[in-house]
């Protein structure tokens, strides 16, 4: 017989502003939320990780290292953040060394099921539901498809 080992959904080490609501089950450890914050269940915040003041993350979504998203933002459910792009052909296997940052501006909603690799991402942007965002975006709108692209200003 192997042997399993349970890792139990956890709330630890977080620096955070008034206001913060966490919803269980969580993987919240090791980063910061601004103030008035609110994370969803089934969520994963991982070391690292800032979140600026009234952002929302949720339900199932996974902001993992090397991410920071601003104020004012929307994260919509089961959004993955990656910061491994499989540059040497496959995962890094714990080579932070080939991990890149993802920075979110401010007022930024990012659409259910979106994926976000490891890019830039300026203020008042909406990113659509479903959308694969693989190149920084340096121009308020709104982005939809895979690979993401520019269709019209948000207003």
């Amino acid at each position: 017989m192997s042997q399993i080992t349970l890792f139990a959904a956890m709330i630890r080490d977080v620096e955070s502003g008034p206001g913060v609501k966490i919803v269980e089950p969580a993987n919240v450890y090791e980063c910061s939320l601004g103030e008035d914050v609110f994370v969803g269940p089934f969520c994963e915040i991982q070391k690292g990780v800032s979140i600026g003041t009234r952002t929302r993350v949720q339900s199932h979504s996974f902001v993992c290292e090397l991410v920071k998203i601003g104020d004012d933002c929307f994260v919509g459910h089961g959004v993955v953040f990656v910061n491994d792009r499989f540059a040497s052909g496959g995962p890094a296997r714990g080579d932070v060394t080939k991990w890149e940052n993802t920075v979110i501006g401010d007022r930024v909603s990012i659409g259910s099921n979106a994926t976000i690799m490891p890019v830039e991402i300026c203020d008042d942007v909406v990113i659509g539901a479903g959308s694969v965002v693989t190149k920084s975006i340096t121009k308020p709108g709104i982005y939809a498809g895979n690979p993401a692209r520019y269709l019209r200003s948000v207003i």
